[in-house]
């Protein structure tokens, strides 16, 4: 085999991987314990070697060109692999180290992913977790994403789709709201109720609630005199407060329902979900500490949904003479 990569060539490679990710010659250099004056030259050796820029410099910023872009994340994956391949040599493979960035939903953040996040770094320590918690569809590939969580996911012939759940629907209210304008019985009654509206981001329109009849699927457009639009979570605050009905992940009422704050209304119209998947990035060997990730996320969540998978009581609303 042919020598194509000299000491200086794989160090060069090393040093432009460390500016692209700290987005700074500086940093690169305080990181790598050489100048940014090295950092520079290595950089400017690569671009002559492969006739292309890198990156688009300004004095107080730089930024990966498209060709920069595409060159680093095969690099980082060719550093990823030795290094992978130099612990598995060592005998350190159970070891994975690294950073995991993540992005994940705000509902799903805080009632799934983040609770279990010191438990994953309690079986990897060497393993630091950055999540983004917010509920827009990032890029995996311009903002450097490990995985993202999406709800309803359609992935992309470039990405992988991991099947996480089936997150349940789940219409509810508060007592109070009950008692004072009735407990619906069909779908129909939703016409003379205050339904809690819910605009999907990506859109700007409401959801469709969804419901189950005798093995049939249906949409319905609730309406009402309350709206949200981005977090989920300003419904069920809105619903808790007793503002009206609204339809929302069970996962994210359970403990309410178990307590009382809130009850399930529609009952014999239950059955939809939607589905939870974990995104990354098609055709790319997964390093250790994402692979390991994975495996947890999936065996974790597994467990949990056996765990859960127990009738919620029922509270009885007291009747009003106005209810329906």
């Amino acid at each position: 085999m042919q020598r194509q990569f000299d000491d200086v060539l794989l160090g060069s490679i090393e040093l432009f991987c460390l500016a692209a990710e700290a987005g700074s010659f500086t940093a690169a250099a305080n990181l790598a314990g050489v100048t940014p004056a090295a950092v520079s030259r290595s950089i400017a050796r690569l671009e002559q070697r492969l006739g292309v820029r890198l990156f688009v410099r300004s004095t107080r910023s730089i930024r990966l060109t498209e060709g920069g872009g595409a060159y680093f994340d095969e690099c980082r994956t060719a550093l990823a692999l030795l290094a992978e391949a130099e612990r598995r040599v060592s005998g350190a493979q159970s070891q994975p180290s690294g950073t995991l960035r993540i992005s994940v939903p705000t509902t799903y953040a805080h009632f799934r992913l983040l609770p279990l996040l010191p438990a994953f770094r309690a079986q990897y320590p060497l393993i630091k977790v950055h999540a983004h918690v917010d509920n827009r569809n990032v890029d995996l590939h311009e903002e450097r994403f490990d995985f993202a969580i999406r709800f309803r996911a359609q992935p992309e012939s470039r990405m992988v789709a991991r099947h996480l759940e089936d997150a349940a629907l789940v219409v509810v209210a508060h007592p109070d709201y009950l008692r004072r304008a009735g407990i619906p019985q069909t779908l129909d009654d939703l016409a003379a109720h205050d339904c809690i509206e819910f605009d999907l981001p990506s859109t700007g329109r409401a959801i469709p609630w969804l419901f189950r009849e005798a093995g049939r699927d249906i949409e319905h457009q609730a309406h009402g005199n309350f709206r949200c639009s981005d977090d989920v979570l300003s419904g069920v605050t809105l619903a808790k407060a007793g503002a009206g009905l609204f339809q929302t992940y069970r996962f994210i009422v359970e403990t309410d329902l178990a307590d009382a704050r809130l009850v399930e209304v529609l009952p014999g119209y239950a059955g939809r979900s939607r589905p939870v998947s974990l995104i990354y990035p098609h055709g790319k060997s997964l390093p250790s500490r994402a692979r390991v990730f994975v495996d947890f996320l999936m065996q974790t969540l597994a467990h949990s949904s056996a765990s859960r998978k127990s009738d919620f009581r029922t509270t009885a609303i007291p009747a009003s003479p106005h209810a329906d």
